[in-house]
């Protein structure tokens, strides 16, 4: 088992003394999320957890203790609030720590069909909480010359829109040129910055999203990934300070693909898809 670097830190009578890595992890109550909260722990990470739910964030921290021996602490949080990208540091400070490493993982009917109160909720959760999160912890990480991100982004965010998804992967896409940006701006500092791209992953973001019974009977076995797979992946990416990983041979080759495919011919087939589904 590999562990984190400790690092110093000063005690309440200001001596130094010795703490392992801390890694933020959000979303973290299932799924991808939980993943990554045991793949950074097994790694000797202490980590902190934040999602809405309470009482899954305290058992899984729990059950992280006992499995890696490290600590991990819930900080139940709903990033859809502009404040709580804050209020989740804020929380961190008070344990007296700082974040080494940031997992940002968040968890869609027609546009014109929902409310724009549901489309503001979504671009506050996916899109800018994300990237404050990031904007707050950089720059802490560059001055200790140590520091891991990864945004989880989709396949999606590499392929041109899909209908009754209209803001996943625009977001998705998003998240992806960040990471690149920031990868290149940290350069030399010390910090890794990734995008992870995993495609379809047995989770529970497709029952989140009520798509579940529609997508596991029109799509074979071969592509779905686990959790866990996705997860030790996109931790191999930031130690090895690659700006974007596609996990997954079948999804390597969708994203090698969409580079060769024109847009309008994918825009066409997804059109066609559209019309199916309503029976057109």
């Amino acid at each position: 088992m590999l562990f984190a670097a400790a690092t110093k830190r000063l005690d309440d009578e200001g001596r130094p003394r010795l703490t392992r890595r801390l890694c933020l992890i959000t979303g973290a109550s299932a799924g991808i999320g939980a993943a990554f909260a045991r793949i950074y722990a097994s790694h000797g990470y202490d980590v902190a957890l934040t999602a809405r739910r309470g009482e899954r964030l305290e058992s899984l921290a729990e059950d992280v203790r006992l499995r890696s021996g490290v600590e991990a602490f819930a900080i139940p949080a709903d990033l859809a609030d502009p404040d709580g990208p804050a209020a989740i540091l804020t929380a961190i400070e008070a344990h007296g720590r700082v974040v080494d490493a940031l997992v940002n993982n968040g968890l869609s009917g027609a546009f014109a069909a929902t409310d724009w109160s549901a489309q503001q909720t979504f671009l506050q959760v996916m899109l800018a909480s994300p990237t404050e999160l990031c904007h707050r912890v950089m720059p802490g990480m560059v001055e200790r010359r140590f520091g891991r991100i990864v945004n989880v982004a989709s396949v999606a965010g590499l392929v041109a829109g899909s209908p009754g998804s209209t803001l996943y992967g625009p977001t998705k896409a998003y998240l992806i040129r960040l990471s690149q940006t920031l990868h290149l701006e940290s350069h030399g500092s010390g910090v890794h910055v990734s995008a992870l791209c995993p495609g379809f992953t047995y989770s529970e973001f497709h029952d989140v999203n009520k798509s579940r019974e529609r997508v596991t009977q029109s799509l074979p076995d071969w592509m779905w990934m686990g959790a866990d797979e996705v997860a030790a992946a996109g931790y191999e990416a930031a130690e090895a300070n690659r700006p974007m990983c596609v996990p997954g041979a079948q999804n390597q080759v969708i994203a090698a693909a969409m580079k060769l495919v024109p847009d309008e011919w994918v825009m066409a087939l997804m059109g066609t898809r559209l019309g199916r589904m309503r029976g057109l």
